[in-house]
């Protein structure tokens, strides 16, 4: 079985070059390195929000450049630092999510699972607007990984988490992701969460 997401001679604007990468499926992948050195970029590049200048992704063995984007994106789905949010409860959120995706919205139920996966045991009728800053990156993800991608492809996932609520947020994630046979890459500054 190939890759799930495979690249090959990768380079951005003739500056950033990667090595060979090769993310097998229901994998979880940290990827690491100093400030600058193109992590984001890269997760950019395996969803197409960015094209290469040179060399490929492969995305079940299909160059991504082939394929339909927006389909792409549903499969290979980008959790970015920043949180979109709407002034709204959090089952707002939710719908309004699903509404823009034009897909059938969750159950409560479903919701609450994927909330608790994130470590965001909230009721559903909180308003965003009153959450800390961990909390809102924690309902950000738990409506993503609502969508069921192949492939989540996470920035900085924790950057705003204590140590021990990031931990169990990855323990969880990986355990789901496992029981799923989705994949998963994460971009981290954090080296003992990646061990």
């Amino acid at each position: 079985m190939p890759p799930i997401l495979a690249a090959t001679g990768l380079c951005f604007l003739d500056f950033l070059r990667y090595p060979p990468i090769a993310v097998e499926q229901g994998s979880m992948t940290f990827v690491q390195g100093p400030s600058g050195c193109g992590k984001s970029t890269l997760l950019r590049l395996f969803n197409a929000t960015l094209s290469p200048s040179a060399g490929q992704v492969l995305f079940d063995g299909q160059d991504i450049m082939g394929l339909n984007t927006i389909q792409l994106r549903r499969d290979v789905l980008l959790v970015s630092q920043a949180t979109y949010l709407f002034d709204d409860t959090i089952e707002g959120n939710f719908l309004r999510y699903y509404e823009l995706r034009e897909q059938t919205p969750p159950t409560q139920q479903q919701m609450r699972d994927c909330l608790a996966l994130c470590c965001a045991d909230f009721e559903l009728s909180a308003s965003c607007s009153t959450l800390s800053g961990g909390e809102r990156q924690r309902v950000f993800l738990a409506i993503f990984l609502s969508f069921a991608p192949r492939v989540l492809l996470l920035d900085e996932p924790t950057s705003a988490l204590d140590e021990a609520t990031a931990r169990q947020l990855m323990e969880q994630l990986k355990a789901h992701c496992v029981a799923q046979q989705s994949t998963v890459v994460v971009v981290s500054h954090d080296h003992q969460l990646a061990q």
